[in-house]
């Protein structure tokens, strides 16, 4: 204790003269180095983390088909990864982004200090162990964590906090796909840091930052090494656009799918089940299909090279692989499987993320797309290159992302000649998705619950308003059974023109308003006669303490009243006004707009 007082000090004095010295924007851009050096750390040591692991168990595999290790190791992986969320840091880590952002929308930019160490931990055994999920979303959820538990640390607000966030997450995307243009935009379009003069350059400076870490410790090859052998034709324009549509489509499925399983696992009740049928449905799907097993790169690379024949590797198919007939019924098999796989690995209790699953399926739709035209004599498409364009479709669908798609797939295969091809492509994607699917599969929950900020700044900020840190409780009550003569007595002692009229236990009856009695507050000889109850009325509308600001925002200027009661249950618990909301959501707006 008294060395934790010590350093206290320390750091109190550090911070009082840091104030003195240092403006918040020269500080934050220092920050910007040590956090992008940091986050790319993070990225290094999970990258490494799983290669190392995967090394290790997979060295000596046996090319025969009857390999029970697919079954058993993703099984093995998950389950360390359950025991150590359950029993060592007794706590849930939350599957990458999506926690990001709810840090963002619920908790003030706060993550909890576990997430450092505990999202590395739990992603290195799910994937290294061969869960078929991928690391980007942890490796983001890391640099979060780092961004948010550094701000705490010295005791910044939530604007600022948010933004060290920000660019924590930027920095773990430049370092572990090598890409820092993607890495921005990403932190822009998804993690939907504002875009800012106090933001723009720090954002470049962590995210320069972390890939140079990440070039470092894993040299500057791109993730996806890609030679574009002919560039974008005209005459391909319109098997780009369809690829689009098909992009959009899986997409649609993917969210879909994802959101159902998800649904399914989440109605088991004991971990221990979770994971036993998690566990064997994900052993049997990797037995049939090995080509599910991990993260996949190997099979986009091959992919990107028009070669499907990895599919058949150590498969009990291999004896179908000249048989272009069942090439395909394969192709679109894994297609649909990879999602599924997905899923399960996060309902079983692994840890992990969706950028490269997505990617996998994106390929192989690209790969299925061209070879299928081409095999039905319709062109003769370069299947390489649709494969790749596949890829930034299905970022541009799933995510709802398209800017990043495109950045991203043009820097990790340095495919930068197919720029158009990648816009049109990521573009129709979305535009497909977006009649079916509203949110991503990173924000259909906090969506769904209003819980989620946006880039809509009115949105955004009524999302951080509470109605229960607003409640206004100096409002004068009164009973249904007390008289007029009683009501004076309290009218007196107010200064508000609102009665809540409750019981003993505060049951909520209705509301007595001063306009409304006026008339007769002045007869002494009805004080006696005239019963409360019988000046009372229900308001046409209440608002309960767990509403969203942006419904209570609604019901004022839908009503036009000036003071809304706030109920639960039936009981009273005092009332929110529009003078009130006003005026917090006009200081919290002056934080947001402070450049």
């Amino acid at each position: 204790m008294p060395v934790l007082r010590y350093l206290n000090t320390i750091l109190g004095r550090f911070l009082i003269w840091r104030i003195k010295h240092i403006s918040d924007k020269n500080f934050i851009m220092m920050l910007s180095l040590v956090i992008g050096v940091l986050a790319g750390l993070g990225a290094v040591i999970i990258k490494n983390g799983v290669h190392l692991i995967q090394e290790l168990l997979t060295s000596g595999f046996s090319n025969h088909y009857h390999n029970l290790l697919y079954f058993i190791y993703p099984a093995a992986g998950i389950f360390i990864a359950v025991i150590f969320m359950k029993f060592v840091i007794k706590q849930q880590v939350g599957h990458g982004i999506p926690s990001v952002l709810y840090a963002i929308s619920k908790s003030h930019g706060k993550i909890k200090r576990h997430n450092v160490f505990s999202s590395i931990i739990t992603s290195v055994f799910t994937v290294g162990f061969g869960g078929s999920v991928g690391l980007e979303g942890p490796t983001v959820a890391t640099g979060a964590a780092i961004g948010s538990n550094l701000g705490q640390l010295i005791r910044f607000n939530y604007k600022q906090i948010t933004l060290l966030l920000g660019l924590a997450s930027s920095a773990a995307m430049a370092a572990i796909f090598k890409s820092p243009i993607a890495a921005v935009v990403f932190a822009i379009e998804v993690i939907m840091i504002d875009l800012t003069l106090a933001s723009v350059i720090p954002l470049l400076i962590a995210s320069a930052t972390g890939v140079l870490t990440s070039y470092f410790f894993l040299g500057q090859a791109v993730l996806y090494p890609y030679e574009v052998s002919m560039g974008f034709e005209f005459k391909d324009l319109p098997y780009y656009i369809l690829l689009g549509v098909l992009a959009g489509f899986v997409s649609v499925y993917f969210t879909r799918m994802y959101i159902f399983v998800e649904r399914q696992f989440s109605l088991i009740k004991r971990w221990y089940n979770r994971w036993l049928i998690g566990a064997f449905l994900l052993g049997v799907l990797i037995f049939l299909f090995p080509a599910l097993y991990g993260e996949g790169y190997e099979s986009v690379n091959a992919c990107l090279k028009g070669d499907y024949s990895i599919l058949f590797e150590n498969s009990i198919f291999s004896g179908l692989k000249d048989r272009m007939f069942f090439v395909f019924i394969l192709l679109l098999l894994i297609i649909l499987f990879k999602v599924i796989a997905t899923a399960i690995t996060f309902g079983a209790g692994g840890i992990g993320g969706i950028f490269a699953p997505t990617l996998f399926m994106g390929a192989f739709t690209g790969l299925f797309f061209a070879d299928l035209v081409n095999y039905l004599g319709f062109g003769e498409l370069i299947t390489s290159n649709f494969a790749m364009v596949g890829m930034a479709g299905l970022i541009a669908g799933v995510l709802h992302a398209p800017l990043t798609a495109i950045f991203l797939i043009a820097e990790i295969t340095s495919g930068y000649e197919l720029f158009v091809p990648l816009m049109i492509t990521a573009t129709i994607s979305y535009a497909t998705i977006k009649i079916f699917v509203a949110n991503s599969v990173y924000t259909h929950q906090l969506a769904k619950r209003g819980e989620l900020i946006t880039h809509h700044k009115d949105k955004a900020i009524l999302s951080l308003l509470h109605v229960d840190k607003l409640i206004e409780k100096n409002f004068k009550t009164t009973s249904p059974d007390s008289t007029l003569g009683d009501l004076v007595r309290v009218i007196a002692e107010s200064k508000r023109n609102i009665f809540p009229v409750i019981d003993k236990v505060e049951n909520f009856y209705g509301i007595v308003v001063l306009d409304d009695v006026r008339n007769i507050i002045f007869n002494p000889e009805k004080y006696n006669t005239v019963k409360v109850s019988s000046l009372m009325f229900m308001p046409d509308t209440f608002v309960e303490p767990d509403e969203s600001m942006e419904e209570v925002a609604a019901k004022f200027h839908k009503t036009g009243n000036y003071n809304l009661p706030v109920i639960k249950d039936g009981k009273y618990m005092g009332f929110v006004s529009r003078a009130t909301v006003f005026s917090e959501y006009r200081k919290m707006l002056k934080d947001f707009s402070e450049d």
